[in-house]
């Protein structure tokens, strides 16, 4: 079985290549030219350049497959180039979708996000079947991902064979830009984190979540949508578990939306306005957290039989991957790993 996957180089399509190569796929992935390869240079897999841009590209790139796994994305919170953003998430895979029509393929799996599933008023989480109302998204991102979403499901009910998954907050290994939750992540580790807001989100190994998407392959039905997620922690409880995991003091001091929200504008303008560089407290970001993004995920355990690792042994292996990978400062890093050494050799004695 040979599958084409998009994003391969990214969080989750670098840990979606490995696991299709674990379980005996061929696989190409599909790179741009500027491509950081840091995620797939050691893995016995074909790269071939091209462009969600250009149909003659995504053709050659699809020559010889049997799946595709269109796992890229533009992901940020916040953009200077929105048109950007629209053109690789929506057209591009209007693109990517319409030449895997035509190549007879057995089966597509699209990527999709939590942000596409609504929770109802009155609902503590949302399901599949849960549309959500555009006008309470924030920020490009998760726009263009309904638009996308929107088209990828019409195409299947036009007979394209393609399954939607709709990952939660995925953890874990090979975050190399790191994502948002990644970068909350690495701001604890260092020590950069004075406070929090009350917010909640659905955490899931971003190892399960690749095998989601095999088993999506496997077993999905085409037209349906399965949310590949876990636990649902509130915030405080991820600090808890990341205090646990490392021996460093969360921080106590909880901030109220509206002042996260003012510092967001406030960033935004300075950052992105004035010094033209990326801010790093995003008002989509702050808005998001406005409300809980709880999920039932029971359709993905039930109907395809995807693991549901510890969300306490991801957030292990997200922080030994950040630390050993350079994302810590050396003074930080050498205090981690005392901790963490001295609590599995308490672990293993107990």
């Amino acid at each position: 079985m040979r599958a084409l996957v998009t994003g391969a180089t990214g969080f989750i399509g670098a840990n979606v290549a490995r696991e299709l190569l674990a379980e005996g796929f061929s696989v190409k992935a599909l790179v741009r030219p500027t491509s950081d390869l840091r995620n797939i240079c050691r893995l016995d897999l074909d790269v071939v350049v091209g462009d969600l841009g250009d149909m003659a590209s995504l053709d050659r790139a699809m020559e010889g497959c049997d799946a595709l796994f269109h796992v890229a994305a533009s992901y940020s919170f916040w953009t200077p180039a929105p048109r950007q953003v629209y053109e690789t998430n929506v057209k591009g895979t209007e693109n990517i979708l319409s030449v895997a029509a035509t190549r007879g393929l057995r089966k597509i799996v699209y990527t999709s996000t939590e942000s596409t599933v609504g929770i109802p008023p009155g609902c503590d989480v949302g399901m599949e079947d849960s549309e959500v109302d555009p006008a309470t998204l924030t920020g490009h991102y998760k726009k263009s991902k309904l638009l996308a979403e929107r088209i990828v499901l019409s195409m299947s009910g036009d007979g394209v064979p393609v399954v939607v998954v709709n990952p939660t907050t995925p953890i874990g290994p090979y975050d190399v830009k790191p994502t948002p939750t990644g970068q909350m992540i690495v701001d604890f580790l260092n020590g950069k984190m004075p406070a929090y807001v009350n917010t909640g989100l659905n955490i899931v190994d971003v190892q399960d979540v690749a095998r989601g998407h095999v088993l999506a392959f496997e077993k999905g039905k085409v037209g349906h949508r399965y949310i590949l997620g876990n636990k649902n922690l509130a915030y405080r409880e991820i600090l808890g578990i990341l205090e646990q995991t490392t021996g460093m003091r969360a921080p106590r001091m909880r901030i109220p939306i509206w002042l996260a929200l003012g510092t967001g504008y406030v960033d935004e303008f300075l950052c992105g306005k004035v010094l033209r560089r990326r801010p790093r407290v995003p008002v989509a970001a702050v808005k998001t957290a406005k409300k809980f993004r709880y999920f039932d995920c029971s359709r993905a355990v039930e109907e395809l039989g995807m693991p549901q690792t510890p969300v306490e042994l991801a957030f292990q292996k997200a922080v030994k991957w950040f630390a050993e990978n350079g994302y810590v400062g050396r003074n930080r890093l050498n205090e981690i790993q005392k901790n963490m050494a001295g609590r599995s050799a308490s672990a293993r004695a107990a």
